[in-house]
């Protein structure tokens, strides 16, 4: 075999669209993988937290005295502390407006709480010490003395009349009033519908659950008077930047930020965490590193949870069951502060994906973020598209029904048409590619959609409800503004990639290597990504809103461009031939018409030692590039599900589930398949069995594993993934984000599986989660007296 051979044979198995097992993963399923908690640095001390065991209250006194006297106690520090040090608060980072105009009512939050305690689980104190154990005992033994106030654990209960407030200058509890849309247009549409469908809707709270539970470990460089801060986050700039300019108050370049691996995040690790402020703060008191590590119980208060909604939806058709508008009255519970972008959740980015892949000709969203005193809500795989898409999918499936037309049918008639693009949507949005209707199609014949009444009469003779579901997504993935794609090639011939994303699971190192591989020739294997430290990365806008392959990948393809552009400069001086006879292919810089060429490593190789070149021949092919800002996409899809109800317990089981997908390019289908899988599952999680509850009191019911409902691999049935590709045109790559879509997808359709298996008992709604209680009380009450 030559070398030309071998070169094209490795681009085939590793280059953009091959199935390419995971780099990563040798070394993680080994345990050989570097998380936060694995790391020690020499001298460290130890954090713990002491918190509010009250929902809310006024704090009296905090008495330090008998924590610090402990043995092995360095210190106690308290939000006085840090309000005297001259550290800022955690605030939120969206720009939203009220329907009036005016901002948005932010909730500044201390990192340890200073006059009141707003939800159980806030921290009131961080104890330093030499062991973690006496860490803990001593937090446990600062006295706290507070004045417990009236609680509001719901957003109707924050609304009513005479509420408690948790914040000055919050009326009602509504940190946010927000509207968007055309009122009378929207108005008008629903005035001269034919009908109109109307359906009250909860999208129920939910624990985010990582696998790795938070760490952190502080220093402090008297020296360079720099920070350092050691943390499991989605992007090591932006956690610099919050840290530097809104916390600490000190430039970019006095704080550094490393993140090796990441064991999930879903959204919930992307901001600062009130537990980093007092452990920097303690760094530099104390001289030494600090290190704190959460465990599960702690994770259930103090991680932010997600989701926590409930909408009256509206859809307005006319005689012939095509969409005229959708209407969205609802609430966003936010927790006791607003999160770096909770109250962006259930305002405008329900706008940006409510419509789906539907010709809808008007929008209109009004919500109010309401304050309670429970855990704060943030980001959680798909922040906002999940639900928006649950709701319209909630809504079509009803329509159907009451309208008596087949919801396959429906679905089709109002799909946006290829005929259509680029499609200027009521959100706003332009969508520049789609092939719903072909999609759909592909996945109904994928699932045997004609085969069902025979599998339900199956069931029927088995005792059991059988029901299928189906939705037909469409999500705006997060704009992806600018990203950093780096190159360095090494004096061994590695080639290292530095992006400012940050992988949590996603793939990085693989997918951005097939990118190589596809367009520089370089083996697989030789192929390095480095995301974890802030002081190797100028820039970089991190992991979030399945962005990472479109901005990414583009940074890289853009960087790697210029390499090549810099390389044939490079081959033609070293092999002595004009520039513009150089040629580029498979690795391989070409004299055209000749034999003689040059492998891009070693030409890599032989600039470093090269000597007396032209003032205009690059020394090195090292480069890195920011991408221009690049719009969101569109991912799309359409899942199938069926489902299995026993009526005598309320069990269900799912027996199939298809789903066809639309991600434009896909670089590797075996990890998108993977990404779909852990959406999907987060899904059914939540439409079957997770729930995070609060008593009247404000203390979480469902605060440990042993009471809040996880799936299990015994839970999941196989999944049937394929894929219709329409690349987009709006990124290098071509892609459009998989990442969050599973969840998109899965919500909608395994509860309309559930309700569609309940229908011949007259069932018609039912909340998340259907559980086998939930189930069964419905089932029970609808049988005959």
């Amino acid at each position: 075999m030559t070398v030309h051979d071998a070169e094209q044979l490795a681009a085939m198995k590793f280059g953009v669209g091959q199935p390419v097992r995971r780099g990563e993963d040798p070394v993680l399923v080994r345990g050989e993988g570097c998380y936060t908690d694995d790391i020690d640095v020499p001298g460290q001390l130890y954090a713990a937290m002491a918190l509010s065991r009250h929902p809310h209250g006024s704090i009296r006194g905090i008495d330090v005295e008998t924590a610090k006297s402990m043995p092995g106690v360095r210190a106690v520090v308290t939000g006085d502390d840090l309000q005297k040090a001259g550290y800022g608060t955690l605030d939120c980072g969206v720009p939203a407006t009220n329907r009036d105009g005016t901002p948005l009512h932010k909730t500044p939050r201390p990192a340890l709480a200073v006059d009141r305690v707003r939800f159980v689980g806030e921290p009131i104190a961080c104890v330093i010490a030499d062991t973690p154990l006496a860490a803990r005992d001593a937090a446990e033994a600062v006295a706290l003395d507070i004045e417990p106030l009236p609680a509001v654990v719901d957003v109707h209960a924050a609304l009513a009349e005479g509420a408690p407030l948790l914040h000055e200058g919050v009326a009602r509890n509504v940190a946010l009033d927000y509207h968007y849309g055309d009122s009378e247009k929207t108005a008008q549409a629903f005035a001269k519908a034919a009908h109109v469908t109307k359906l009250r809707i909860v999208h129920n709270r939910v624990v985010v659950n990582a696998m790795e539970p938070r760490a952190a470990i502080a220093s402090y460089d008297a020296k360079d008077d720099r920070f350092t801060l050691t943390v499991c986050t989605q992007g090591v700039i932006g956690m610099r930047t919050q840290l530097a300019k809104e916390v600490l108050h000190v430039p970019p370049e006095k704080v550094r930020v490393v993140s090796k691996n990441v064991g999930g995040s879903f959204g919930m690790k992307g901001s600062v965490y009130p537990e980093y402020v007092p452990m920097l703060h303690a760094a530099r008191l104390l001289g030494r590193p600090v290190k704190w590590a959460n465990d599960r119980s702690g994770s259930f208060l103090s991680d932010h949870h997600g989701r926590a909604q409930e909408v009256e939806g509206e859809l307005a058709l006319d005689e012939k069951g095509r969409f005229l508008a959708v209407r969205l009255t609802g609430f966003g519970d936010m927790g006791a502060y607003l999160t770096r972008f909770g109250p962006l959740i259930p305002s405008l980015n329900w706008v940006k994906n409510v419509a789906g892949p539907y010709r809808t000709q008007f929008i209109e969203v009004s919500t109010k973020c309401v304050l309670t005193n429970t855990v704060p809500v943030g980001a959680y795989r798909g922040a906002g598209r999940p639900e928006a898409v649950y709701f319209m999918e909630r809504l079509i499936d009803l329509a159907a029904g009451e309208m008596g037309i087949d919801r396959v049918a429906l679905r089709r008639r109002n799909f946006i048409r290829p005929r259509d693009f680029p499609y200027a949507a009521a959100s706003g949005q332009t969508y520049d590619c789609g092939d719903f209707e072909r999609l759909m199609d592909e996945a109904l014949e994928a699932a045997d959609w004609k085969g069902f009444p025979a599998r339900k009469r199956a069931s029927r003779k088995r005792g059991k409800l059988r029901g299928r579901g189906i939705s037909t997504y469409l999500e705006m993935t997060a704009a992806m503004g600018s990203e950093l794609g780096s190159i360095r090639f090494e004096e061994n011939g590695d080639v290292t990639l530095f992006s400012g994303t940050h992988d949590h699971g996603q793939g990085h190192q693989t997918s951005f290597a097939q990118i190589v591989v596809d367009k520089l020739g370089v083996p697989f294997e030789r192929i390095r990504l480095d995301q974890s430290d802030s002081d190797l990365l100028p820039n970089g806008g991190g992991t979030g809103g399945s962005r990472s392959i479109m901005a990414g990948g583009t940074a890289i393809l853009s960087t790697l461009d210029k390499v090549i552009e810099r390389g044939k400069v490079a081959a033609a001086a070293l092999l002595e031939a004009a520039v513009g006879d150089i040629e580029f292919t498979q690795g391989r810089f070409r004299i055209a018409g000749t034999d003689r060429s040059i492998g891009i490593t070693e030409l890599a190789v032989r600039l470093r030692k090269a000597t007396g070149l032209a003032p205009d021949v690059p020394r090195s092919l090292d480069h890195a590039e920011m991408s221009t800002p690049i719009p969101g996409v569109f991912p799309n899809g359409c899942h199938i599900v069926e489902i299995e109800i026993d009526p005598e317990t309320g069990a269900s089981r799912i027996d199939r589930y298809v789903s066809v997908n639309d991600f434009g390019t896909v670089v590797n289908p075996m990890l998108v398949e993977g990404q779909i899988h852990g959406g999907a599952v987060q899904g059914l999680g939540q439409a079957l069995m997770e729930d995070a509850l609060y008593d009247a009191e404000g203390q979480l019911r469902t605060g440990s594993f042993m009471d809040y409902a996880m799936p299990r691999a015994a839970d999941t049935p196989r999944f049937d993934i394929l894929h219709h590709p329409v690349p987009t045109s709006t990124n290098l790559v071509g892609a459009k984000g998989c990442g969050e879509a599973g969840c998109s997808g899965s919500l909608p359709v395994v509860v309309s599986a559930v309700l569609d298996a309940l229908s011949d008992l007259g069932i018609k709604e039912i909340d998340m989660p259907a559980t086998p209680l939930r189930l069964w009380t419905a089932i029970q009450a609808a049988k005959p007296a």
